[in-house]
């Protein structure tokens, strides 16, 4: 009876949520009642766990508050529904790699930490969660490409991850400023991106708002535009081939786009910068998450019924992806011992895939399932984002991600995330790369060459560990 009365606080706690951020909207489709089952596939837990376990989790602190208080109470009732004593951490965002690290090197810390992007570069002091992906699977079906790129590594045959939600990245455009610009509809290439956002510029003084900081929209945004261009980091068997005419063509774009329609201080953002100037009115375009949207539906609505949104955006041979803004990858240190918290630790992650809908629903449709079938609701035909609970005007203003998945590519990309993919992420050095060119104090040539040449290195000592193939 103590599990049966858990559960129904749970949902009454979450429903009520929905109600309080959403006052006088009811949600065309319900998160389907919370469950906590006894097996995954090949994977079974006991109904309780033995009295003093302890689970321990340290993640970030999401961009749509709503969401931690949610998954704060969701914890705390899983854990009295599963006799387990739940912690829950929230950090900063740019805080989780090195918060790892430390406890990698100190050999104890949190039992979980949720990573924000792939993070191979740790998978020497990670223990596999082979296990709990291969039941995922097999009680929800495949992963989805973009979360399995982004958790497993081919040349070791290791789940270093558990990928539970991805976050779809598109382009969001002032409506009325690009209307008046000749593109009704916002930008649909990077040409557009150009050639409308110097328009827009000229006319209101309303720069582009695509950084090239320490970051990690600079950072997504460059990647995404040099795949569209053609280029990347990696081809699919881990060979470095970034010194290529498309890099080159996609560095000249950056600095040719900041030169007419932006200004300098995208060199020195951080990752809140651009949703800022964007509800705050002063940027015509961006490419990020829904999660500023949410914040202008509340502190600007006048700015949130002007936002339209753009699949990724076609380069010059048509080519159009962008990468995902974030994927929620929960990582398990070596320290953690084989045991009781191990084991709870387990059926946390595959519990909360098993009541996805709650998340995706409470993260007001941010987060999207890892495993398509958990969260129905999302993508059906009159579903969440046909008719949206959150009082999009028009309400099927997000349906543009509904294929978000077809212009979706990940870190390492066309090949598998990979440490030295992680590498180079962590230490920025595209969006430097892209910053050198821009400000003048190299061609694009020397730029991505000597780019290259750091890559080679960061490849090379990966290789040489054997974590990676190609060489």
């Amino acid at each position: 009876m103590k599990k049966v009365r858990s559960m129904r606080r749970c949902l009454v706690f979450a429903l009520a949520c929905l109600m309080v951020s959403a006052p006088g909207l009811a949600a065309p489709l319900k998160p389907a009642p919370l469950r906590y089952p006894a097996r995954f596939g090949a994977l079974k837990f006991p109904q309780q766990f033995p009295a003093g376990t302890r689970l321990t989790i340290t993640q970030w602190s999401h961009f749509v508050p709503r969401y931690d208080q949610w998954f704060d109470r969701y914890a705390q009732d899983w854990g009295q529904a599963n006799n387990v004593k739940v912690t829950v951490n929230h950090i900063n965002l740019a805080d989780l790699s090195s918060s790892l690290s430390s406890a990698i090197a100190a050999g104890k810390g949190s039992t979980l930490y949720e990573m924000v992007a792939p993070p191979p570069a740790f998978i020497q002091g990670l223990q596999p969660l082979d296990d709990v992906n291969a039941a995922a699977q097999a009680a929800f079906g495949e992963t989805n490409p973009v979360c399995a790129h982004s958790s497993y590594l081919p040349i070791k045959k290791m789940w270093y991850g558990f990928c539970h939600g991805w976050v779809p990245d598109p382009g969001d455009y002032r409506i009325a400023m690009w209307r008046k610009a000749g593109y009704p509809r916002g930008p649909a290439t990077y040409d557009d991106l150009y050639r409308g956002g110097v328009k827009v510029y000229q006319a209101a003084g309303v720069p582009v708002g695509v950084g090239m900081s320490p970051e990690i929209d600079s950072e997504f945004f460059i990647r995404s535009l040099i795949w569209s261009f053609g280029g990347s980091i990696q081809d699919a068997r881990d060979h470095v081939v970034f010194d290529s005419p498309q890099v080159i063509a996609a560095v000249e774009y950056m600095a040719r786009l900041y030169k007419a329609a932006e200004t300098p201080e995208v060199f020195t953002w951080n990752a809140a910068s651009n949703n800022q100037g964007f509800v705050a009115g002063s940027l015509s375009y961006i490419q990020n998450s829904i999660s500023f949207y949410r914040t202008a539906q509340e502190v600007s609505p006048e700015v949130a019924a002007d936002t339209g949104f753009r699949p990724g955006l076609k380069g010059p041979g048509g080519k159009a992806l962008q990468t995902a803004h974030v994927y929620a990858i929960y990582v398990m240190p070596k320290y953690v011992a084989d045991g009781d918290e191990k084991q709870a630790a387990k059926k946390f992650m595959l519990d909360l895939v098993a009541n996805y809908s709650n998340a995706t629903y409470n993260s007001a449709l941010y987060d999207f399932p890892a495993f398509a079938r958990t969260v129905p609701q999302l993508t059906a035909k009159g579903g969440w984002l046909d008719d949206d609970p959150f009082g999009s005007k028009p309400a099927d203003k997000l349906t543009v991600l509904r294929d978000a998945e077809a212009w979706t590519g990940w870190l390492g990309y066309p090949g598998y995330a990979n440490p030295a993919v992680s590498q180079v992420y962590e230490q920025h050095l595209l969006s430097a790369m892209m910053a050198e060119v821009a400000q003048g104090k190299q061609t694009p040539r020397q730029a991505v060459k000597q780019t290259a040449a750091q890559i080679e290195k960061i490849f090379e000592k990966w290789r040489k560990a054997g974590y990676l193939g190609g060489g």
